[in-house]
């Protein structure tokens, strides 16, 4: 295990983790990005579903990676979440940027898959069309959701857990964010709020983060196996969905505003911030510039043999 590999993925775990915490773009998109994306969710699968040899390789990937994820979404949750409710249309139009440069490097990265499959062009529609659903469909009202440990019912830990199996399928796939779908679901803010809280030593909000860590544990284990069969059997399909998702989660974030605790006008032309979304496209940029100045050709080897 080489010094450079633990810090290339200590410094993936934590964009992964920016992106997760901030509603906008999914720790998937920053995984494809970086070039890492099919092993990530390999080593996922492997660890429930591996042979012994695969589990303990992806052990040791997902704690390097998870080092670094627990360190970034820790500070995130301290200071980005409250940027975002602050300066939700700065903070919109720096990941609306961030999709847009991104969407380019991940169709030029998958070319050689892409390639001879115009056909499949249709499942571009079909992703986008998927994300707008969900976010058109958004149950949340301008009422916080109080997830403390006494005002808890079991139709409540019921939501939470199923919320939290659905946000995990979004958080491994490059496109619609996790954080995304908990603000759909109205649990965006109380959830974030709930991990300050735990942070602070304040348990009375312990036990529904226990139920949303099981609730990602079981999408987990239902959602990663049937992305990495995609990816394999059906990988040209998958990335058009992909590249579809990740083009309707601009629609997603352009509604954002709409799902904040006290409700703000969706994203217009007058809200939306062209320096942050020239922001966006230098981050994608500055994350292209990092896989290829710090990558370690262990790790490169590894990531494409995923």
């Amino acid at each position: 295990m080489s010094i450079a590999g633990v810090i290339i993925n200590f410094v993936r775990g934590f964009c992964m983790a920016l992106a997760d915490s901030v509603p906008g773009v999914s720790g998937g998109t920053i995984a494809f990005l970086l070039g890492f994306y099919d092993r990530f969710i390999g080593s996922l699968d492997d660890l429930f579903h591996g042979p012994k040899a695969a589990k303990i390789d992806a052990v040791k990937f997902l704690l390097k990676l998870g080092f670094g994820w627990i360190i970034g979404f820790g500070l995130s949750a301290l200071v980005l979440t409250s940027f975002f409710d602050s300066h939700i249309y700065q903070v919109s139009s720096l990941f609306m940027g961030f999709i847009v440069f991104a969407i380019p490097i991940v169709v030029l990265e998958e070319k050689s898959t892409l390639k001879g499959h115009a056909a499949s062009l249709v499942f571009v529609a079909i992703g986008a069309a998927a994300v707008v659903a969900i976010t058109l469909l958004s149950p949340v009202s301008d009422e916080g959701v109080n997830v403390a440990v006494g005002s808890l019912n079991p139709g409540m830990v019921a939501y939470v857990f199923f919320a939290a199996m659905v946000a995990i399928s979004a958080m491994v796939l490059p496109g619609i964010s996790g954080s995304t779908l908990l603000l759909i679901f109205g649990l965006y803010v109380p959830i974030m709020g709930a991990v300050r809280a735990v942070m602070g030593l304040d348990l009375a909000y312990l036990p529904i983060l226990l139920v949303f860590i099981a609730g990602v544990a079981c999408g987990v284990l239902l959602f990663v196996r049937l992305i990495r069969m995609c990816l394999k059997k059906f990988r040209p399909q998958t990335m058009y969905a992909i590249v579809g998702m990740m083009l309707g989660s601009l629609f997603s974030i352009t509604q954002g505003p709409l799902t904040l605790t006290e409700p703000l006008p969706a994203m217009s032309l007058d809200t939306f911030s062209l320096l942050f979304f020239v922001i966006g496209g230098v981050v994608v940029g500055g994350l292209q510039l990092l896989k290829t100045r710090l990558e370690d050709p262990a790790e490169a080897r590894k990531d494409k043999e995923a």
